[in-house]
């Protein structure tokens, strides 16, 4: 089958790290892969797999150029904005639809037609809504909220959801779209859950790669952005709390760096905790870890605990809105803390002081490539 990955762009980050596994998926398991984003950035992610073909589509520009593209943009922006929030993309989603429909026109007639087109994220399909074809599946990565039944949200649900096949990365997603549909009042075509693929053996070969500033002594890690939701913020007070003696390496970078440092000297503990700050390939950092640890606020999956768990490494979570139990279930759950300081400590601790777990096979099966591609190529609903 020829399959046609879609994501707003390749920068380093969870979701567009998934869209490339999930490319590579589909060209592993034998089927002719393509991948397309709509912006570019300084150094994007690449697909490990050499057969991905990778495109690029500026889609905002090209929507700009069209003269009318450019005033729906200045009209959703500067009178529809201030109506009702978060009201752009009604202006720059109608003419992106229209654009990345040509565009697709203009790709098949070179390659032959897409069996199944992938859209990977919010952000991305938001960007051409006004888009419709029973080929597409949309995935959403992260819990919705659907806290009070305001006309701008229900316009924005009916826009990007109503009668689409939507794809959840987990039930704890799948969960919070099904109480938003009651209170937005919208209906897909389908839902289904498919969670993200982990390409173990790619993970296993880069985890190898030498990395010179990787402590020689055993230590607890983190990888994520440093953005108020992953709240490493939480993590530093259970780590101080929990007097273990391991260093604590923060693996990443983002707007709340300068502030998580301030912390952790205010804590006392800046002699023990590592910034390494962003790194292309951290996964030599999560395999040399005696332990991961998660203190997100919410995850939509939580693609880092399998990505530790195929290095090998240990895993610790706190108990959060979204899918951590997707992967952490069985055996596992006894990995996940309640989502408190005192909690998060106790864990910290009790894993510094007990012999680490062995990590078997079987908890990564869901989320083999080979699994969740077939998945996607599946018509709605015929999955078990």
């Amino acid at each position: 089958m020829r399959t046609l990955v879609v994501v707003r762009s390749l920068k380093m980050g969870g979701m567009e790290r998934v869209a490339v596994n999930l490319a590579d998926a589909f060209a592993d398991a034998g089927h002719e892969s393509h991948l397309v984003s709509f912006r570019r950035v300084k150094k994007p992610l690449s697909p490990t797999h050499a057969s991905v073909n990778v495109h690029h589509l500026p889609l905002m520009r090209v929507c700009r150029l069209t003269v009318v593209g450019f005033l729906l943009e200045l009209v959703a922006r500067w009178l529809l904005n201030p109506l009702f929030n978060r009201a752009v993309f009604l202006g720059t989603g109608i003419m992106g639809g229209a654009v990345f429909r040509l565009w697709l026109w203009r790709f098949e007639r070179r390659h032959g037609r897409v069996d199944r087109i992938v859209f990977r994220g919010q952000g991305t399909f938001e960007q051409v809504w006004t888009f419709r074809d029973e080929r597409a599946r949309y995935t959403l990565e992260n819990i919705l909220r659907a806290r009070e039944p305001s006309f701008s949200r229900r316009l924005f649900a009916r826009c990007l959801y109503q009668d689409r096949h939507l794809v959840a990365v987990s039930e704890g997603v799948a969960e919070t779209l099904r109480q938003a549909m009651a209170v937005w009042r919208f209906s897909p075509a389908s839902l289904e859950v498919i969670p993200n693929p982990c390409p173990i053996a790619g993970i296993r070969q880069t985890m190898l790669a030498p990395e010179p500033d990787i402590p020689s002594e055993p230590y607890i890690v983190n990888v994520a952005r440093m953005v108020p939701a992953k709240d490493q913020a939480l993590l530093l007070r259970a780590y101080a709390r929990a007097g273990v003696t391991m260093p604590l390496v923060l693996v990443g970078d983002g707007r709340e760096r300068a502030n998580l440092e301030a912390l952790a000297v205010e804590l006392d503990i800046a002699e023990r905790v590592i910034f390494a700050g962003q790194r292309d390939n951290p996964y030599p950092w999560m395999h040399h870890a005696r332990l991961f640890v998660l203190s997100s606020r919410f995850e939509g999956m939580g693609i880092v605990l399998f990505e530790a768990l195929a290095c090998g490494t240990p895993v610790l979570s706190v108990d959060c809105p979204g899918g951590i139990r997707t992967i952490l279930k069985g055996e596992l759950e006894s990995s996940i803390v309640a989502h408190d300081e005192e909690s998060l400590a106790t864990g910290i601790r009790d894993a510094a002081a007990n012999a680490p777990p062995v990590i078997q096979e079987a908890w990564l099966d869901d989320f083999k490539p080979e699994t969740v591609a077939a998945r996607f190529l599946q018509t709605p609903g015929s999955a078990g």
